[in-house]
């Protein structure tokens, strides 16, 4: 009796999980942005949402949950009900370096659905025009030659400008000194007057100071050329296997019914194919992501997440 109790159970939930899918989506569904508004997460997801609203044949409505680094939108992402009506949009920040180095109130593994890898946003290596250095190689050489007196800005402690510059330290074997900023638009006067000497930053921030002839760009931290700056090198091309890149892309809860899953992955990658979407990416120096699989998207998360947790172990960085 008992064990005809437990099937039946199971048999009515799996009837409800699949209705539940098949009718979805008939109400407008929100996506959390652990960010504030204005900022080039809440565009993109402002972009992209508005064409996979079109896809899914109803609206998303973006709710900017910003503050503790991304922790207080993604918590609120983590416990919410899963039937596809509370999406995530995260970032590296929050779902590879976060656990490195905060506590968190949420497993970044166990308590979400991994559903689309929907872009990535590569950025460049800015020095002041008076730089000795025209390219990686010598930026590297002049480094080691003055070992200690030289410095790369951030936009704070913990932050992917930061790790990038530090995993570029550690490949390249050179000590330079961090000064944190609170953001990298107010490192720049000091990166152009000379006071700073290299800066890792966006490409929409740092390429319109570089073609007004105010600093100089050495490379771009994608493994192969950007298609939104062509003209520069990668830097792999002198540190093989230099990568730094800031992935977003969409979560839902744990337990999110694999139908969901699956109609918001195909929306999602067919809004990346549109050409006003990617044309509008692209202001924002974000790049489309390959259409993919959510277990493609969870692999390359998992895989960004040690690369970042062992920069923090063995450069000792934290938030503070």
């Amino acid at each position: 009796m008992k064990r005809t109790g437990f099937v039946l159970a199971a048999a009515m939930m799996l009837a409800a999980t699949s209705a539940l899918a098949q009718n979805y989506p008939n109400k407008p569904i929100r996506l959390i942005v652990p960010f504030p508004a204005a900022g080039a997460t809440d565009l993109f997801a402002r972009t992209l949402g508005q064409k996979m609203g079109e896809k899914l044949g109803t609206t998303l409505v973006i709710d900017n949950k910003p503050g503790a680094g991304g922790a207080i939108g993604s918590d609120q992402a983590a416990k919410a009900a899963p039937d596809g009506y509370t999406l995530l949009l995260a970032t590296t920040s929050t779902h590879a370096i976060g656990p490195a180095i905060n506590k968190l109130p949420y497993d970044t593994v166990r308590d979400f659905t991994p559903i689309a890898h929907v872009g990535d946003a590569a950025s460049i290596m800015l020095v002041p025009v008076n730089s000795p250095a025209k390219t990686v190689r010598e930026w590297i050489d002049y480094a080691k030659k003055n070992p200690g007196k030289l410095n790369y800005a951030s936009s704070g402690n913990g932050t992917i400008v930061q790790l990038t510059a530090e995993l570029f330290k550690s490949q390249a074997n050179i000590f330079v000194t961090h000064i944190p900023y609170k953001g990298t638009a107010l490192a720049i006067p000091d990166l152009i007057s000379g006071k700073v000497d290299v800066l890792f930053d966006s490409l929409p921030t740092g390429m319109p100071h570089v073609r007004d002839g105010r600093l100089r760009a050495l490379g771009v931290t994608s493994l192969k050329r950007s298609p939104l700056a062509p003209d520069l090198p990668p830097i792999a091309d002198t540190l093989p296997g230099y990568e730094s890149n800031t992935w977003f892309g969409f979560y839902g809860p744990k337990n999110l019914p694999a139908d969901i899953v699956a109609k918001v992955n195909k929306a999602a990658n067919e809004a990346l194919a549109d050409p006003d979407v990617k044309e509008k990416l692209a202001r924002l120096g974000i790049e489309p992501a390959t259409p993919g699989t959510p277990d493609q998207f969870a692999k390359l998360v998992a895989t960004d997440a040690a690369k970042w947790k062992k920069i923090v172990v063995e450069r000792k960085i934290t938030n503070e």
